[in-house]
């Protein structure tokens, strides 16, 4: 066993576990840091969040909090996107030898993106009030969804970033949800999404299992840590810190 990195797990893990800040978007930037390349951060991230994502979505499915035609429409979107995005990487990088570069500078904007979304929700945009695409019946949303799940597919497929907080925006404004269905349908999707993508990068050899275990040593015992003290500390600020870092990461690898 790794300690550094079972380490490394522990925090990342008790920071989600006490904001629900995406993991993906503290974690990878956190393994390029440390020397890992940008593409096996990517692919191992993705390993990595595809088993944690099959527990939360277990129990979600046991709670029946899951919107499951939104689900599927989703993937039917998200995936093919993240197979296009896995796909053009390899292209690019027959051709240009430039994966590296692509990656890293996607993952710098995305972190952006992620952090700017998650400081708006804390301290902007409200959902309380019906906008009209949660008014809309579902049959005349259903190829917006799709549209939306393959972009954002395309997203994670690049980064590994965005399968939880980016997502979890599209459902909260497309869609009148309860917040533990938003939460749940969101992770039972992540899972479907982040396995086909984990399993693309796996065979143009982006995953380090060793490492993703490692990861997991630490950060089952993280997250159940700071999700016990959750209730007990104000979320709000640390989220706002937590995002100013994620922002922050994300200036500095563009």
């Amino acid at each position: 066993m790794d300690i550094t990195t079972a380490i490394i797990g522990l925090c990342v893990g008790f920071l989600v576990g006490l904001t629900g800040v995406g993991g993906a978007a503290l974690l990878t930037p956190v393994l390029v840091w440390i020397g890992i390349p940008t593409s096996v951060a990517v692919g191992t991230d993705l390993f990595y969040n595809s088993i944690t994502k099959l527990f939360g979505g277990f129990q979600h499915w046991r709670q029946h909090t899951v919107q499951w035609r939104i689900v599927a429409h989703l993937a039917a979107g998200s995936i093919p996107g993240a197979i296009v995005a896995v796909g053009l990487l390899k292209l690019f990088d027959q051709f240009f030898d430039n994966q590296e570069h692509i990656m890293k500078t996607a993952l710098g904007i995305m972190l952006v993106v992620v952090a700017a979304a998650i400081l708006l929700r804390l301290f902007g945009w409200k959902s309380e009030k019906e906008n009209k695409w949660q008014t809309m019946p579902f049959e005349k949303k259903r190829w917006i969804t799709i549209a939306i799940g393959f972009a954002l597919g395309f997203i994670v497929g690049l980064t590994s970033v965005g399968s939880g907080s980016l997502f979890a925006i599209a459902l909260i404004y497309l869609f009148r949800m309860k917040s533990s269905e938003v939460v749940g349908t969101d992770i039972v999707h992540a899972f479907f999404l982040v396995t086909v993508a984990g399993a693309l990068h796996a065979g143009m050899g982006n995953v380090d299992y060793m490492l993703a275990f490692n990861l997991l040593i630490g950060s089952i015992p993280g997250v159940l840590l700071g999700s016990a003290l959750s209730a007990k500390v104000p979320s709000k600020p640390l989220r706002a810190v937590v995002a100013t870092i994620i922002l922050l990461s994300g200036i500095k690898l563009i």
